[in-house]
């Protein structure tokens, strides 16, 4: 019997998946979690004993947190990316780590195929699928619900069919949850003009009073918060969130272009996500000069792109995660928030590196390193190639 691993979250479609492999393909199906953050040991017991009643031969958790900080997150921050200048990435990052986790798993075990429950209208079926062929180009990649073309309705009835018990009520939104931030679809989220209803979010609005909180950044990693220093920033990010998302901060809707071809509106709360990527990027503009900050610029919207678009292996990733890395060393010091409901407010930063300091002088006001007979010449100096043009190009 051929071994198939199959991506498992214990939704209607991987539902489906894992019986249909088994009864019908007469696969050895071992079900694969890779949690990244978003499943409390509630919800991973529950999916466990579902997936227990479809006849896998195997159910396993690959607890990934801390590899997803260090093989993305943290890049992430470093580049300050945020996808059409709003979207964390919060589920692309995510889905490039579960496809890599699950290729590696299925090779440990010697599986012969790998299974996921993407449909052909979203992204991730190309994250999954490139990410596999690359690392186990060997192996069927199987993905039943995009093959056979299945509607929701005839997914319930094979479902059914088969005795498996399971609330097949459609919920209004559908919830993507994880550390870098949580999505959030519905009837809204499928037109141009509809933003989401409070009640859409996960996280309720439940502090009012305003507070302010202090973020410590050591070469970039976020190491402290309001005095409390971390060793992980994995719990670092968790503790902006837990601070953070009462308050209702860091929710919008992204549009963006898909993969495929067509655009797209997913709503998203992001608070840990958002305050530590601003607050970093702050931190930045005092540590870092004019022309590092350019080139971070460029290269960063080019790393988050390619991510979304599932090129996470594409060698040049690893040559812009070394730059982005190396742009760190100086990028240490605090940065204090003032959170209220709603939104955030940067209020300013305090770093030995920073490139503000008053005994170069202050802007606007004096300057300590030169004259003003050095800025006359500078100047005529700066202009004299666009001076030389309108010379010999005036109409005069």
């Amino acid at each position: 019997m051929k071994k198939v691993v199959l991506a498992y979250s214990g939704g209607l479609d991987t539902t489906y998946c894992a019986l249909h492999l088994t009864k019908d393909l007469g696969y050895e199906v071992h079900a694969v979690i890779v949690n990244t953050g978003g499943f409390s040991k509630e919800e991973l017991a529950a999916v466990e004993a579902r997936a227990n009643t479809l006849g896998v031969a195997s159910f396993h958790i690959l607890e990934v947190l801390d590899t997803y900080y260090e093989e993305v997150i943290k890049y992430l921050v470093f580049g300050n990316v945020l996808k059409n200048a709003t979207y964390p990435l919060s589920v692309s990052a995510e889905r490039i780590l579960q496809a890599k986790s699950l290729a590696e798993y299925a090779k440990s075990i010697g599986a012969k195929a790998v299974a996921h429950g993407s449909t052909g209208a979203g992204n991730d079926q190309v994250r999954f699928d490139m990410i596999f062929q690359t690392i186990v180009p060997d192996i069927e990649i199987i993905t039943p619900i995009r093959d056979l073309k299945l509607s929701r309705q005839e997914e319930i009835e094979y479902l059914k069919k088969h005795g498996v018990s399971m609330n097949f009520e459609k919920a209004a939104y559908s919830i993507n949850k994880g550390i870098w931030g949580t999505s959030v679809g519905g009837k809204e989220t499928l037109t141009s003009s509809d933003f989401l209803p409070e009640e859409a979010w996960p996280t309720q609005v439940t502090e009012n009073e305003a507070r302010e909180i202090k973020l410590t950044f050591v070469q970039g990693e976020l190491k402290g918060v309001n005095g409390e220093t971390f060793e992980n920033p994995v719990n670092a990010i968790q503790k902006v969130q837990a601070l953070a998302g009462p308050y209702g901060i860091g929710r919008d809707i992204h549009v963006g272009d898909t993969i495929i071809g067509i655009k797209g509106r997913v709503g998203f709360e992001a608070a840990a996500p958002i305050i530590i990527i601003k607050g970093h990027q702050l931190l930045e503009k005092h540590t870092l000069t004019k022309w590092q900050m350019f080139w971070k610029n460029q290269l960063s919207e080019f790393y988050g792109n390619h991510l979304h678009e599932g090129h996470y292996l594409d060698p040049v990733m690893r040559n812009l995660e070394a730059f982005l890395a190396d742009t760190q060393k100086f990028v240490t010091g605090d940065v204090r928030v003032l959170l209220q409901p709603y939104r955030f407010t940067l209020l300013g930063i305090t770093s030995d590196h920073d490139l503000m300091s008053s005994k170069f002088g202050s802007y606007g006001e004096m300057n300590k390193g030169y004259t003003g007979e050095d800025v006359k010449g500078f100047t005529r100096i700066l202009g004299n190639q666009t001076a030389i043009f309108h010379k010999v190009n005036s109409d005069d």
